[in-house]
């Protein structure tokens, strides 16, 4: 759930949770403020974080979020999984974008990092047009290269029973105080 002490959401909370409880079903935690943001990335251990920035536009929801889901189904996947979303914990979302130099502001994306440095990046350009069994595909050949840890990131039986929010963000009430 977002953070109340932040600047208000712009959707409404009930409406985005299916979109979140998608990921956080594949073992991903929410960061919901610059602090976790910064705990996050900025570690010196060689671990590979993978953090997606989240989103309630169509693309998030027919390719970004089903294609990640399916990338953690590889042999190889990240050490850590996290995900901010946009629009709703702006803050946090400000801050992981501090990590992102030379690209402009793009949701949903998905980035990579090791020892606080961004090691790939894909953004929204490249997530626009294409299915999730694409991304999913760029996503494993990149966990292929710099992962260690053994995947999959939830097991297969539970991955079957994943529900994916099928939801344009055009229709998503906005968040009223």
């Amino acid at each position: 759930m977002f953070n109340i002490n932040s600047r208000p959401p712009m959707y409404d909370q009930d409406a985005v949770q299916p979109m979140r409880d998608e990921l956080i079903a594949i073992g991903f935690k929410e960061l919901l403020t610059p602090q976790e943001v910064d705990d996050a990335v900025v570690v010196d251990n060689d671990q590979i974080v993978l953090v997606v920035i989240n989103s309630v536009c169509g693309c998030a929801a027919g390719s970004a979020r089903p294609g990640v889901s399916l990338a953690l189904q590889n042999s190889k996947i990240p050490d850590r999984l996290y995900t901010v979303f946009a629009g709703q914990e702006r803050e946090a979302v400000d801050r992981l974008r501090h990590f992102i130099p030379n690209f402009p502001p793009s949701s949903p994306c998905v980035a990579l990092f090791k020892n606080g440095e961004l090691i790939y990046f894909m953004q929204r350009y490249d997530i626009e047009g294409n299915d999730a069994e694409s991304i999913a595909e760029v996503l494993k050949v990149i966990f292929d290269d710099v992962c260690t840890k053994n995947g999959p990131s939830i097991s297969q039986e539970d991955f079957a029973k994943v529900l994916y929010a099928k939801q344009c963000g055009s229709k998503i009430p906005l968040f009223k105080e």
